[in-house]
């Protein structure tokens, strides 16, 4: 069985795509770490976000360190088998930018149509799910709602973490964030992800995370998906 991790908010712009690839890049050195070079990938990420940013960017690294699939369009069957792809380990599903939340009022916290279908499909098979939050009041709301009305009724195990923090801000909205957080009793991941340019540029050069420079900022930037990636999987987000 392929164990399917999906990243979700309903707020646009908090580096669902950044994320899902990276964690896929890290995992993927992990889980194919001692095979032959030419082994296939042991990790996939997914992508039903009809922007289609992660396969943009995929399509920009010379060697790809794990299959990336667009699948926004890909019938319903496809996306319900995520969690039983031969010699997958590990999926990591990227999700659209911005959704309505029961707009049709059918109570699951999802309308009609394809893309409301794809998401319902993913989140039935999904085994976690990692919501990325930014050190901004205007995410706080969104970020209720999907828990509220996406994963709490539907019982997913799933887990917080911040996103894009940058240092030069100093700490108070991030302690803010982190309130916030914690007083609702979500559970939130120690690692946070701090803003470094070398993320927003990753795509461009055609890169992924565990191919940046092993030095200096870049391997600072770098140490915080490994880090996210091995508390995820230390705590089994389950």
């Amino acid at each position: 069985m392929s164990r399917v991790i999906t990243l979700l908010n309903q707020k646009g712009g908090v580096g669902k795509s950044t994320a899902a690839v990276n964690l896929a890049a890290v995992r993927a050195e992990v889980l194919n770490a001692g095979l032959p070079d030419d082994a296939d990938p042991r990790v996939a990420a997914i992508s039903i976000d009809p922007q289609g940013s992660a396969a943009w960017w995929a399509n920009q690294v010379r060697n790809l360190p794990f299959f990336l699939i667009q699948a926004h369009d890909d019938p319903l069957e496809n996306l319900a088998m995520l969690n039983n792809l031969t010699g997958i380990d590990e999926v990591y599903v990227d999700t659209a930018g911005w959704f309505d939340l029961d707009p049709d009022g059918s109570g699951d916290g999802l309308g009609s149509g394809h893309s409301a279908d794809a998401l319902r499909t993913v989140l039935d098979v999904s085994d976690e799910v990692l919501v990325p939050i930014l050190t901004e009041p205007l995410c706080f709301d969104p970020t209720a709602r999907t828990i509220r009305k996406l994963l709490e009724p539907r019982a997913l195990p799933y887990r917080v973490f911040i996103n894009n923090h940058d240092s030069r801000d100093g700490t108070y909205w991030l302690n803010e964030t982190k309130e916030f957080v914690r007083g609702r009793g979500w559970p939130l991941a120690e690692t946070v992800i701090r803003h470094y340019r070398i993320h927003t540029n990753a795509s461009n050069d055609g890169v992924v995370v565990t191919q940046y420079k092993k030095t200096g900022k870049a391997a600072n930037a770098a140490s915080d998906y490994y880090n996210l990636a091995a508390e995820l999987m230390a705590a089994g987000v389950h």
